[in-house]
């Protein structure tokens, strides 16, 4: 059945986008970063999150570097390792709520309003600023989610994959704005759930960007990463490469999710 929430439409019938910045092809990396779940704390799941947290971080920060992206940050994260959030600060990433602990959302039917608020408030309270996105823990929504958010006055939500550009989805209190975030190059997916050898998220990153490079029309590029995944020693390599080949095209702007928000407001006509 349709989504009741969003028409449907076929991207090359929707309206045509002004280039951002000159730029067609907006880049928006997303680096999820969460504390190892309690509940695994002596096991190989803790030890691969934390490993992470110890040492891919400081990689992606560095890969990464002064170009623009946004952090999905577990407000729990906050106190449970206070230098990464800090350095997460530090860098002048956009924050995102990312729920309170790293918990699948169908656990939090019911208080789902409760846990966005707490992790707005704590995040505000850490950055001064309150986020104005959302990406739920693997991507997870249930049907109050949305509205949930919604209420909570936030703006944009990164859970979504159904199109290249973004759309607006509809709730009882406030529109939100739906940007695209491309399961097949987020390396969770690629690497822990298709199992795919090193080497693949580079690729599949390269031929999105020819792809998008030959298409007419603006086209937003939304890359999902997390510490424990590709800033592990035999995959960092991976987005050094993603990010020269996307810097290396006249066509891709980097950008962050309140940018794309406030540019695509500004121009849609929707």
């Amino acid at each position: 059945m349709a989504n009741p929430r969003i028409p449907f439409r076929l991207t090359a019938e929707r309206l045509k986008l002004p280039p951002m910045e000159g730029k067609r092809i907006l880049v928006h990396l997303v680096v999820s970063v969460a504390p190892a779940c309690q509940s695994v704390r002596h096991g190989a799941q803790f030890s691969e999150v934390e490993y992470g947290l110890r040492t891919g971080l400081p990689r992606l920060l560095a890969a990464i570097g002064d170009l623009p992206a946004s952090t999905g940050i577990n407000a729990q994260l906050i106190d449970t390792s206070p230098q990464a959030a800090i350095a997460l600060r530090d860098a002048g990433w956009e924050f995102i709520g990312h729920d309170m602990a790293p918990a699948a959302t169908r656990d939090l039917e019911g208080r789902e309003a409760e846990r966005v608020q707490d992790c707005l408030e704590k995040i505000a309270d850490f950055t001064g600023t309150s986020p104005r996105g959302w990406l739920s823990p693997g991507s997870q929504e249930t049907p109050e989610t949305l509205d949930a958010l919604a209420a909570a006055g936030l703006d944009y939500v990164c859970n979504t994959g159904w199109d290249d550009v973004p759309a607006w989805i509809d709730t009882p209190s406030a529109r939100l704005l739906a940007l695209p975030s491309h399961h097949h190059i987020t390396d969770s997916i690629i690497y822990g759930r298709e199992h795919q050898a090193s080497g693949e998220m580079v690729r599949r990153v390269q031929h999105t960007l020819a792809q998008f490079e030959a298409e007419d029309g603006v086209r937003v590029l939304g890359i999902g990463l997390h510490p424990h995944v590709i800033g592990l020693p035999h995959r960092i390599h991976e987005l050094h490469a993603m990010i020269k080949a996307l810097a290396a095209s006249r066509t891709t702007l980097f950008t962050t999710g309140s940018a794309l928000c406030d540019w695509f407001a500004a121009v849609s006509g929707e």
